[in-house]
């Protein structure tokens, strides 16, 4: 008796395809990402900006990529498409016009039309703030003046609108998101950087090797967690009720269920949050005013008031985001519409209310659960006495939701070829012939 053959898993051409395609624009795209642009000296910004209150704004852009803080060509990365993309994202909750538009076919062309004109235009004014800013650092540009501006600016406009086209590119053809697969290239980038440092950590003594131990084991189950979390989803039931659909047929009943995610929000509420509570730090290292000074030193990561602020901003946040990306009233408009209703509560407005209150309930243990992972991996670190961990909170949350995401699009490729493939070797019979698919 020979042991059951497993089968190998299946790439058709196309998929290969997408696939390779992806990884060469993400590897274009962190080659770019190390090249520096013309006319800075970028050990002299590196060494300012490492010691100065804005080290964590420039952490956080060099997070979501790009390398701000040694000036190469996509030191802006795709953070100018993503602040349009939210810009217009809030506006639709607060304008009926561009709420209006987002829900139709021609709308949103008009809406990502506009979008990449505002990436444009916060582009340029980024481009030449840090412009304005490498300038003020002694000596970070060794010929400042109106030349070496003009150079930065169109040197970093340039590469956030190619990487913003980039994105783009790996979302029509290849595989996954292609905004949400470049910021996951980039954090994975720093897993082997932030390795050796830790290695080194142990080496020197700095970090003992149960402390490094105990570090990791949180660190897993941190990523466990966010696994689990990510893919929980309260089930709202729904019932569809039997139909006569013209002609003697008849529609049976169905029953169903509408998914709501725990964490519906998903990572921008920490980011949110990140980027208000660093703002006093940024500030005074452009205005040097000692008030904002005293403000950032107050809130340093690790410190009990940061975790405080940064996790109530949290919450607030994912309660805020939820109530933009999530509109109950239209969910309950299109099961009306389909005849569908929830058991025992009536349609209409009423559906609107339950679905609201059950959004309410399941929206807070998520916010909570995402000030813990935001909090307690740089706590842990902090602890045991690693400095600068590059591996956050944030950066898992973002990892594990685009690799979910793209493994369920790679899988759900394959099931579409699968049964492509399926209705092709098929017969079936049609006004008494024999007839192939496809043929």
């Amino acid at each position: 008796m020979t042991a059951p053959r497993v089968p190998a898993l299946a790439i058709d051409d196309e998929l290969k395809r997408k696939l390779l395609f992806t990884l060469l624009a993400l590897v274009i795209y962190r080659i770019g990402a190390h090249i520096a642009a013309p006319g800075v000296n970028v050990t002299a910004l590196a060494d300012f900006i490492r010691n100065s209150a804005a080290a964590g704004f420039f952490g956080l852009y060099d997070a979501l990529g790009g390398g701000l803080s040694r000036a190469t060509v996509f030191a802006l990365g795709i953070m100018p498409y993503i602040s349009a993309s939210i810009i217009f994202q809030l506006a639709g909750g607060v304008a009926p016009s561009i709420g209006k538009m987002q829900k139709d076919e021609e709308g949103k062309k008009k809406i990502t039309q506009w979008t990449r004109y505002l990436t444009v235009f916060i582009s340029l004014s980024q481009a030449y703030t840090f412009a304005l800013f490498t300038e003020s650092i002694p000596g970070a540009v060794p010929a400042p003046g109106f030349a070496s501006r003009l150079i930065m600016v169109v040197t970093l406009t340039t590469g956030a609108i190619f990487v913003m086209w980039l994105g783009e590119q790996i979302t029509e053809r290849g595989i996954g998101n292609g905004m949400s697969l470049l910021i996951t290239f980039s954090i994975l980038e720093r897993l082997w950087p932030g390795t050796l440092q830790l290695l080194q950590f142990i080496g020197s003594g700095v970090v003992s090797v149960v402390g490094a131990v105990v570090f990791l084991a949180i660190l897993v189950g941190v990523v466990a967690s966010v696994v689990a979390m990510t893919i929980a989803a309260r089930r709202i039931p729904i019932q569809i009720p039997r139909k006569v659909m013209g002609r003697g047929r008849i529609r049976e009943g169905q029953k169903t269920f509408i998914p709501i995610r725990l964490i519906t929000a998903g990572v921008m509420p920490i980011i949110f949050a990140q980027t208000i509570i660093i703002v006093p730090g940024t500030l005074a290292s452009f205005t040097k005013n000692t008030v904002l000074t005293d403000i950032a030193s107050f809130f340093t990561p690790g410190d009990l008031p940061y975790d405080i602020t940064f996790a109530i901003m949290i919450l607030l946040f994912s309660y805020f985001y939820t109530s933009i990306i999530f509109n109950s009233v239209d969910l309950a408009e299109n099961l009306k519409k389909q005849g569908a209703f929830i058991p025992g509560v009536k349609p209409g407005g009423a559906t609107a209310d339950y679905i609201d209150a059950v959004l309410g309930r399941i929206t807070l243990p998520g916010s909570l659960f995402l000030a813990i992972v935001a909090i307690v991996p740089i706590s842990i670190a902090s602890m045991v006495g690693i400095q600068n961990f590059s591996f956050g909170g944030t950066s898992i949350l973002i990892v594990v939701g685009v690799l979910l995401d793209t493994l369920a699009q790679i899988e759900q490729h394959r099931t579409l070829r699968k049964y492509d493939g399926f209705m092709k070797s098929g017969r079936v019979k049609y006004r008494g012939r024999s007839s192939r698919f496809g043929m």
